[in-house]
């Protein structure tokens, strides 16, 4: 009897393609299923791209395809946004997509898209795919604002910003102003449209796979399950399958300088510093989080890229994040702080026993690398779904504390920089214990999400078995 086989397909983008990669692992190893992952990548060669695929195929758990780059400069203005410029690509990939998958030599059964490729789902009707799922590398309460935009695009007059009162999703947190996706603020703005029609799109998978677990959000995912065909949030099935995490292995990359000091420091004692790929500030900003760390008096670990309004013509980036740092402060934080201004492999790093807190975009890939190793976090949201997020870890799940405004629509000061981080690396803060405490209490739920008889293990194998990838 021949293997069940699997085909995922990858949206451009280090953030959509090493959480299906992981995916893909995941189906794999857990389900002995034959996988095969279509990459879809940014076209510019990306270093960090090819490592991840590279990593992926190493372990020999999937076979992995990259999908030739297609033009879209005639099918977006030249000023789109990454949003917009990602859909319009996985939408103009499918004529690629059928080819590769008529060339394939057994045909997959199931095919598993992301957020981004809903619009590949009627190329896998016309592909003779008997099932097609959406994966959605993001939590439950993200799943519950994408299915509802749709209903609000009718519902809300004028800019989701202005409204005085909290959307409402039932049986879900509400959605304040703070929270919403950025890419849904300008409804004039193409990306906006995009993502309403990824909604209306989504109930046309036959269910949806998310990367979150059922003693995490069982209240939000009841909701989404729960109700009447007219009623519920979501029309097809939603499987909790999370967390699903890069693992350490050949993708991290050596680097002993940071491990040596790190194995130097105390259990706990030290704060990691790291605001994702795309997570550059102001030189104000860099200045005043400097001072803040060091005001704080505790041990961090930085990984600081070159502020996005602060030009020198100097010889290396490394040279420019030096010159945005306050005068002497590498001096004056040299054995207390580290800063690197390259590469940090963070999974091994947040895994590190001396590591304590996190000082983190929330990016939901970052947030679970964080709480898988029990370690309380600093929300400092940037752009995309960062911003609910940040409200899901303080307001709802008590594992972070946040700043006072959102980052970006304000500086925020040394003081209020210090302040956090003391609050969750500190011992004698009242608030950090108990934020800390709640941070072991997640990574116990989500090491028990994948025993044997764990929610997300059950739940995968029950949308196996309804897609006939297993008996």
């Amino acid at each position: 009897m021949d293997q069940p086989h699997a085909l995922l397909v990858a949206s451009p983008g280090l953030g959509h393609l090493i959480p299906m990669l992981e995916l893909g692992n995941r189906l794999s190893s857990v389900l002995n299923v034959k996988v095969t992952v279509f990459a879809v990548t940014t076209g510019s060669s990306s270093p960090t791209e090819s490592e991840a695929m590279h990593a992926a195929a190493a372990r020999g758990t999937c076979e992995i395809t990259e999908l030739p780059p297609v033009d879209i400069d005639h099918l977006v203005e030249p000023d789109a946004t990454v949003v917009t410029k990602i859909f319009a690509k996985m939408r103009a990939m499918k004529p690629a997509f059928q080819d590769a998958v008529k060339s394939m030599n057994r045909k997959p059964t199931v095919l598993v898209v992301d957020f981004f490729g809903t619009g590949l789902m009627s190329a896998a009707d016309e592909a003779g795919l008997t099932a097609k799922y959406l994966y959605v590398p993001s939590h439950a309460w993200f799943l519950a604002v994408i299915v509802t935009l749709p209903v609000w695009d009718k519902v809300v007059e004028g800019e989701y910003v202005d409204i005085k009162e909290p959307l409402k999703i039932p049986g879900c947190r509400p959605v304040g102003p703070d929270d919403l996706l950025d890419t849904i603020l300008d409804r004039s703005n193409h990306q906006y449209r995009e993502c309403v029609r990824c909604g209306e799109e989504v109930p046309t998978s036959d269910g949806v796979l998310v990367n979150t677990w059922e003693e995490l959000q069982g209240n939000t995912l009841a909701a989404l399950r729960e109700g009447g065909e007219s009623s519920r949030v979501m029309k097809v099935p939603v499987y909790a399958i999370g967390p699903n995490i890069r693992s350490k292995g050949p993708m991290e990359k050596p680097n002993s300088m940071i491990f040596e000091w790190l194995d130097k420091q105390d259990a706990r004692s030290v704060v990691y510093v790291c605001l994702g790929s795309g997570g550059a500030l102001s030189f104000e900003q860099t200045v005043e989080l400097a001072w803040g760390l060091e005001l704080s008096g505790q041990r961090f670990l930085w990984v600081l890229r070159r502020p996005t309004s602060y030009l020198v013509a100097s010889s290396s980036d490394e040279d420019q994040v030096s010159e945005s740092l306050p005068e002497g402060f590498l001096d004056r934080t040299s054995g207390v702080g580290l800063v690197v201004t390259q590469w940090a492999p963070q999974v091994e790093i947040l895994s590190h026993g001396s590591i304590g807190g996190f000082l983190s975009h929330c990016g939901w890939s970052s947030v679970l690398e964080s709480l898988t190793n029990g370690v309380p976090i600093v929300a400092w949201p940037l752009y995309a779904e960062q911003w609910m997020n940040a409200t899901l870890l303080t307001e709802e799940l008590g594992v972070a504390v946040r700043t006072s405004e959102l980052p970006g629509k304000g500086v925020i000061g040394r003081e209020e920089v210090a302040s956090l981080v003391r609050k969750i690396v500190a011992e004698e803060d009242e608030e950090g214990r108990k934020v800390r405490a709640k941070a072991e209490e997640v990574k116990v739920s989500s090491e028990r999400a994948w025993t044997q008889g764990g929610s997300s293990r059950s739940s995968l194998f029950e949308w196996a078995k309804r897609c006939g990838l297993v008996a």
